[in-house]
């Protein structure tokens, strides 16, 4: 972990951002030697949806005016 002033990080802020989204490590920002901020990479911790997971899920009907009746399908249209 890094530590530096106020001012450095105010002058290269953009840059410093990127090199701790690049290397995934975290910068102390101090001011008169105390700290004041703690800078760290993002990290997603959102899961990807596996392919497929709902696919026994659903029901699909080849005939879908059948349940309903013809009466019922022309009264909903």
């Amino acid at each position: 972990m890094k530590t530096m002033a106020i001012s450095e990080f105010k002058t290269h802020a953009l840059k410093i951002l990127n090199e701790v989204a690049k290397s995934q490590e975290s910068v102390i920002i101090t001011k008169r030697g105390k700290p004041l901020a703690h800078v760290i990479p993002h990290r997603n911790t959102q899961k990807k949806p596996k392919a497929g997971k709902l696919a026994d899920a659903f029901v699909f009907e080849k005939d879908i005016i059948t349940p309903l009746g013809e009466d019922s399908w022309e009264a909903c249209q």
